[in-house]
């Protein structure tokens, strides 16, 4: 779930009342690949239930990293035009909340302030990216998490807002989502 703090932290209730609008939720079933190495990927994922494995060398390659409710998979396309360079696979029966690349570069081109706090967002989760990627290696802190002492008022309320509005942003899609697979619209 941190990494969807960084998202939420940043974005406005309307950002995410869109996204929730426009956005598909979809079934991933287990052993499936939602991205494929050097494909273009065509949505941005937001992962609400289950747990996928990211893989270099395909779908059965090198498991790199584990994703659970809460992480994002597709973010480096909106600043690398590259394809992916590791594939996602379903671990087990997943749940995404899928927005479609086309769509949501349409709402950046078209909303600056949106454009603004999704790229700011999309910095801070790639910065912890890359943090959490040098500590494994070995390089700067050994400590990765920040003491909840060292962290400032502030910075805990936004935490603790992004939580619950996290909380209630799964809680809105799979009643969406389980009123669509009962036929009720």
């Amino acid at each position: 779930m941190r990494k969807a703090l960084y998202i939420l932290s940043v974005l406005e209730d309307t950002d995410l009342e869109w996204m929730a609008h426009k956005g598909s939720i979809e079934r991933v079933p287990a052993q499936s690949e939602l991205i494929s190495e050097g494909q273009v990927t065509a949505s941005l994922y937001f992962v609400l239930d289950g747990e996928l494995a990211v893989r270099a060398g395909g779908a059965d390659g090198t498991e790199i990293a584990r994703l659970l409710s809460g992480e994002i998979v597709g973010e480096m396309s909106f600043v690398d035009t590259r394809p992916p360079s590791a594939s996602v696979v379903a671990v087990q029966d997943s749940l995404v909340l899928a927005l479609d690349r086309a769509l949501l570069t349409r709402r950046l081109e078209q909303d600056s302030g949106f454009a603004a706090r999704f790229y700011k967002a999309i910095a801070k989760f790639l910065a912890d990216r890359l943090y959490v990627t040098t500590g494994r290696f070995g390089y700067g802190s050994h400590r990765q998490d920040v003491d909840v002492d060292q962290i400032d008022d502030d910075a805990m309320e936004d935490v603790s807002m992004a939580s619950l509005r996290f909380d209630q942003f799964l809680k809105r899609l799979r009643s969406d989502y389980r009123s669509r697979s009962a036929g009720v619209v």
